[in-house]
């Protein structure tokens, strides 16, 4: 690959700069970024890419393309580089919802024109280029998506690229991506949202300074729900149907929660918190996470 173009340089697209560059994948890396702030922590960085100040300029002269802009981004993004985009040019981008985006890709994009989707599972609450690091995708999932319409020459160079990111990869359809991270991630970020929404409306109500005294489950749920708003509100609004049934499940479980509290259903409640503990055994196993306690965890 000769050039790559970063479209939006916030924390997971300084992350693919430094990558790129560490690892010699692009000749070129061309940079466009809206953000005036960012644009001014990129020079500060030095960022090993080139700030282009027209998509125009980054499209015509690279082979590959990366949306790593808010989903909500993509349709305004695609109308105007739509006049200038080469039929051979790779599409990717990094949104954590599939299908949604997917009809904008399919009604707005130029016909002849092939975008093959990526969802490195990595990121952190905080945004911007100056928490990029180029160990981000390092032995973490990235999920690349065929359907029926997938130029399979683009999905097999998109595999090769995210492996010589460091990922590990998988191939699903847009509809088994959306049902499986509505319920290992967007919904926790969800609940942790509203945790902390809870938490301040309870607060209100008690006249307690509560915060003050956040124990470790309040602190780390206040981690999640630091997260980009944007992002997320995209997020929650595209993936809609399956987040929905999420919280849905999530609802009827609670209850049965409040169901044995209520009546101090000894054997119901601990077979309940017996099983979730395997949970975390079974991540740590797969080495999603360390064993090791995570009190002021940096």
């Amino acid at each position: 690959m000769k050039n790559v173009f970063i479209i939006g340089c916030g924390l997971l697209g300084s992350s693919l700069v430094r990558r790129i560059s560490k690892k010699k994948i692009a000749k070129k890396i061309f940079i466009f970024e809206k953000s005036k702030s960012n644009i001014t922590k990129i020079k500060k960085l030095r960022l090993p890419g080139i700030i282009v100040k027209s998509l125009e300029d980054g499209v015509v002269n690279s082979d590959m393309i990366i949306f790593c802009t808010p989903m909500s981004e993509y349709k305004k993004i695609i109308l105007k580089i739509n006049s200038f985009i080469l039929p051979n040019t790779l599409i990717s981008d990094i949104g954590s919802s599939k299908i949604e985006s997917s009809k904008i890709i399919k009604k707005f994009l130029k016909k002849g024109v092939h975008w093959t989707r990526s969802h490195p599972i990595t990121g952190s609450e905080v945004s911007g280029p100056e928490y990029g690091k180029d160990n981000m995708f390092v032995g973490k999932w990235c999920i690349l998506i065929k359907d029926k319409k997938t130029n399979s020459r683009h999905l097999k160079f998109l595999n090769s690229f995210w492996k010589k990111m460091g990922s590990k990869t998988v191939i699903m359809s847009p509809e088994k991506h959306d049902k499986i991270f509505s319920i290992t991630s967007h919904l926790p970020h969800l609940i942790a949202y509203n945790l902390v929404k809870s938490a301040q409306d309870f607060e209100k109500v008690s006249k307690f300074n509560l915060i003050k005294y956040s124990a470790g489950g309040l602190r780390d749920f206040s981690r999640i729900a630091a997260s980009n708003e944007i992002m997320w509100r995209d997020i929650f609004f595209d993936n809609k149907v399956h987040i929905t049934k999420a919280i849905d499940l999530f609802i009827k479980n609670l209850k049965s929660f409040k169901v044995d509290i209520n009546k101090k259903n000894n054997k119901s409640i601990l077979k309940k918190l017996i099983q979730t503990k395997k949970v975390r055994t079974k991540i740590i196993k797969l080495k999603q996470d360390i064993d090791k306690p995570d009190f002021g965890r940096d």
